[in-house]
């Protein structure tokens, strides 16, 4: 599907899809999708991410250590010096996805938090945005946002809260990218959380290959199906889809710079 105007995917994995990077980016352009960011996870994942956004014009990179593999380190200070390093390169237009998962029980809590405050830290260095990582964990992570000092410029992928916390972005003036579970039945509250979200703080993703939006869930998913995305949060909106494309696309190029 072809949402008609340019769109980009704020957020993918495109090492865990496992399939070429050139077919997944010709698929994605016959959608419409001129642009993805592909978002590392821990250090061979976040080296991977800005290899193929070096070696793609139409392709940034993220670069982090997930809270779920905070535990897998033990070199803290080198492993966060090698991220830094990785964020300074032009290619890289954010530190993430770092932030904090209380859904998992894979790292310690205080440990993910340890960690996520040093990134917040690698962005405000880099000046690079903060693509944040928030599950279960909301109230905690707006308060280590609030102790620490924002980045100018934050992202929360896959956006899960509800309308309140949304409100609350909102006034702190945080970006939320929705995924394809805004389009799921059961997720009202999260449409409602959309549709109370300026539309000038807004982006769509995939987080592929997860979260596949309806009507392809259950298989997995791809740049290319975030069109899918876009049309179910511009009607959220009620918005037109181009002058939806048109903000999301205006946002992105705000928070990660110039394509």
């Amino acid at each position: 599907m072809n949402t008609g105007p340019a769109l980009f995917d704020s957020h993918t994995h495109l090492d865990i899809m496992g399939l070429p990077v050139p077919g997944v980016l010709d698929a994605a352009h016959a959608a419409g999708i001129e642009r993805v960011i592909t978002v590392g996870v821990d250090l061979e994942s976040s080296r991977w991410s800005a290899r193929c956004a070096e070696e793609y014009a139409d392709v940034f990179a993220a670069v982090a250590i997930h809270p779920n593999d905070t535990a897998a380190f033990t070199a803290q200070d080198d492993v966060l010096a090698e991220i830094e390093t990785l964020a300074g390169l032009p290619q890289v237009r954010a530190v993430g996805e770092t932030g904090l998962d209380y859904y998992r029980d894979s790292s310690d809590p205080e440990l993910q938090r340890e960690w996520f405050r040093a990134h917040i830290g690698i962005a405000k260095r880099t000046g690079k945005a903060l693509m944040i990582h928030d599950r279960e964990a909301h109230e905690d992570v707006l308060r280590i946002l609030a102790e620490e000092g924002p980045p100018d410029k934050v992202v929360f992928h896959c956006f899960s809260g509800d309308e309140q916390m949304a409100r609350r972005c909102a006034d702190a003036g945080y970006v939320m990218s929705f995924a394809g579970n805004l389009t799921f039945a059961s997720a009202q509250p999260l449409r409602d959380a959309a549709a109370a979200a300026p539309a000038d703080l807004l982006l769509v993703e995939t987080d592929a290959p997860f979260l596949t939006p309806v009507p392809y869930r259950g298989k997995p998913n791809s740049p290319a199906l975030v069109a899918y995305t876009a049309r179910r949060l511009a009607e959220v909106k009620n918005m037109d889809v181009a002058e939806l494309c048109a903000r999301v696309t205006a946002t992105g190029e705000r928070v990660f710079g110039p394509w």
